[in-house]
């Protein structure tokens, strides 16, 4: 190996001498071995594709394929410049957009940055889990991707009519399935723009490149969904309604010209249903149109309640199927007793009057915390969901600000694939009832938009 002003490249030669089987999985294990053992340092250049094929005598095609293995397993990285170079052993890329930013300790006052449900407007689940816990399979080993009772309960409310159902551990693990299948390392996704930072993060991971798509208040916007289409994206994903972070909602309108942009593209619409029954705006679907090519993923965390751990995906059958095959090698399949709470809760008159009243209380604490931030000159638009998209002269400005106080936000940056102007993202599912508490952290908001040398 040779040094060049500290940076070490590694010389074909030297590597070649290492490598045993000649084959790109042999490649990539061997240099995997060189890394954990410390042979190799990280930062460490390696030799380029044809130098190393030369020196092994084998097609770059296959040195190439070892290289995109260890990318995809976060061994290597490509940089432009500098070549590929060593990043470290393998690991499991962090959710870096997903985390929290900041550490506040006891010094938390208001955690404005999780857009979690409140605990309060939640339906009881005593009743549904003893109910459920005499289901007639109870501890049967047969995998049941949905029963009986939860697919008469979600089917009456399904904006199309879905080909194949099943459950699964929350409507992230249904998004991370649902992509994992659909897409390989360097596919192209289209994503709307912004979304959830943990979509990103998700999509990220699996080493797809995000295609943006423009939005404004009714969805998508068509022109930017046929520039993304023009790259054969393997999926279209975004939020139908409730949307992180901008809360706007899919028109009946909109979805038909999506629709019309989607029926000769081979690209399939996946849809994050992620708030659900609390949504203040009716489910409307790409689905109606083209129900074969559409698969939503259904959260009930936001309503019914995150410990039951319940998502439906119900759609186009083959892709589904290949969401359960994938889930066949760990999990397998979700509780029959929570897939039957859910059922008792989604047909018991007063569970429902409980989400009902979730719902409206929702909406008015975001709209309460709106009107309070436009008496300040701070603009929302957000007209659905459990938060507010707020914009901002600087973004870490606002949040040291905020922090100051004592209060966390979540960084918009972490929401965006293209920069469109500074903003945080406000959560508003567990706002005060009292109004005096809500105008004053109405006045540390808008004090942390202003420009910093107005603060």
């Amino acid at each position: 190996m040779a040094g060049d002003m500290g940076e070490i490249t590694v010389e074909a030669s030297w590597l070649a001498g290492h490598i045993g089987e000649r084959s790109a999985r042999g490649i990539a294990a061997a240099l995997t071995d060189l890394i954990r053992r410390g042979d190799i340092a990280e930062g460490s250049r390696l030799p380029t594709v044809r130098g190393l094929a030369a020196e092994l005598e084998v097609s770059p095609a296959t040195v190439a394929e070892a290289w995109s293995t260890l990318r995809r397993h976060r061994v290597v990285s490509a940089q432009r410049r500098r070549g590929t170079v060593v990043i470290g052993p393998p690991s499991v890329p962090r959710p870096a957009r997903y985390e929290r930013i900041g550490e506040f300790g006891s010094r938390l006052a208001v955690d404005l940055a999780i857009a979690a449900p409140d605990p309060a407007l939640l339906p009881r689940l005593d009743d549904a889990l003893a109910a459920a816990a005499r289901t007639e399979r109870l501890n049967d080993y047969a995998r049941e991707t949905i029963t009986e009772r939860l697919r008469e309960a979600v089917e009456p409310t399904w904006p199309f009519p879905a080909e194949r159902r099943l459950v699964v551990g929350g409507g992230y693990e249904g998004m991370q399935l649902v992509c994992q299948t659909l897409a390989l390392p360097g596919d192209r996704i289209a994503v709307e723009d912004p979304t959830g930072a943990r979509l990103l993060d998700i999509v990220e991971a699996l080493g797809a490149e995000v295609v943006p798509v423009a939005c404004d208040r009714d969805g998508p916007i068509p022109s930017s969904l046929a520039r993304a289409l023009r790259t054969n994206p393997a999926a279209f994903v975004y939020q139908p309604r409730g949307h992180t972070p901008c809360g706007h909602a899919l028109t009946p309108a909109r979805a038909a010209e999506l629709a019309a942009l989607l029926a000769p593209a081979g690209t399939l619409a996946v849809e994050d249903d992620g708030i659900g029954e609390v949504s203040a705006a009716p489910a409307v679907s790409v689905g109606e149109h083209l129900p074969g090519r559409t698969v939503l993923v259904r959260s009930y965390s936001k309503s019914h309640g995150p410990d039951l751990r319940v998502a439906v995906i119900g759609g186009a059958g083959e892709t589904v199927e290949k969401v359960r095959v994938l889930r066949s090698y760990g999990t397998g399949w979700t509780s029959r007793i929570l897939q039957d709470a859910l059922a008792w809760l989604l047909t018991d008159p007063q569970a429902r009057r409980t989400v009902t009243h979730a719902r409206e209380t929702y909406a008015r604490r975001r709209e309460t915390l709106a009107a309070a931030l436009a008496e300040r000159g701070v603009p929302t638009a957000n007209r659905d969901g459990l938060m507010l998209w707020v914009p901002v002269a600087e973004e870490s400005a606002a949040l040291v600000t905020l922090a100051a106080h004592g209060v966390a936000a979540g960084p918009g940056s972490r929401y965006q694939v293209t920069a469109t102007g500074p903003h945080l993202r406000i959560a508003t599912s567990r706002l005060p009832e009292d109004p005096d508490r809500v105008a004053e952290l109405a006045e540390l908001i808008a004090l942390a938009a202003a420009p910093p040398s107005l603060h």
